[in-house]
C-alpha cells in the first residue's frame, strides 16, 4: 500500500482479533512512533505495550479505578475487560520535558503523532487499530498506578490486533467544508 493510499483510507477498527503485531512489524510500529515530528528532538514519550498478563494488569488497574471512583458494579466488571478487546494495548504516554521553546501542549501533540503513526505502521503491515482515551486516560489513580509524574498526561491507549471484519467504505468529506484559502 502507498503512503497516500494508506493516508486516504486510514480507519478505526475496534473489532480486534489475535494475531496481535510481534517480532518486525511491531519494531516497525515502535520505530514509525520514534520518527514522528518532535521540536528539539525531546522524545517527550513512553509506551507501554501491554499483552498477554500484561492486559490483566491494566484490567486491574482499571478495575481497581473504577472501585475508587465508586462507580456502579456493571462499570467495575466492565473495567477489567477494557483491555481485553484486543491483544495488544500500547498506553502512549507524554512525559513532559521543560523546555524553553517547547511547550507541554506541543509535546502532547509530538506524543499524538508517534500514536498515529504507531496506527498507520500497523495497518500498512496487513494489522488494525483503534486509539482510545476516555475517562481512564485522565484518572488520577490510573496515572499513579502507571507511575506518571505529576506533568505527565495519557494521551491515549492503541489497541492493535487483526480486524475481525471488513471495513466499510468511508464517504469522501466536503474539505471546503474545513479549508479556507488564502490567495
Amino acid at each position: 500500500m502507498d503512503a497516500l493510499t494508506l493516508l486516504l483510507t486510514r480507519h478505526s477498527q475496534p473489532r480486534l482479533t489475535a494475531p496481535a503485531p510481534a517480532d518486525e512489524a511491531l519494531e516497525n510500529i515502535k520505530q514509525a512512533a520514534l520518527r514522528a515530528p518532535d521540536h528539539a528532538c525531546l522524545k517527550p514519550w513512553k509506551f507501554i505495550v501491554c499483552t498477554g498478563k500484561g492486559l490483566d494488569k491494566l484490567g486491574d488497574i482499571l478495575q481497581d479505578s473504577a472501585i475508587s471512583s465508586d462507580k456502579e458494579q456493571v462499570s467495575i466488571d466492565r473495567a477489567l475487560q477494557l483491555p481485553h478487546r484486543a491483544p495488544m494495548v500500547i498506553i502512549a504516554i507524554n512525559q513532559y520535558k521543560q523546555h524553553d521553546k517547547v511547550p507541554k501542549e506541543e509535546q502532547i501533540a509530538a506524543t499524538a503523532c508517534a500514536v498515529q503513526s504507531m496506527q498507520m505502521a500497523a495497518l500498512v503491515q496487513g494489522f488494525a487499530g483503534i486509539w482510545r482515551t476516555g475517562s481512564y486516560a485522565q484518572c488520577p489513580y490510573v496515572k499513579q498506578s502507571l507511575e506518571l509524574n505529576e506533568d505527565d498526561e495519557i494521551v491515549g491507549f492503541l489497541y492493535l490486533g487483526t480486524s475481525s471484519m471488513k471495513a466499510l467504505p468511508k464517504p469522501v468529506i466536503d474539505s471546503d467544508a474545513y479549508f479556507t484559502h488564502w490567495t
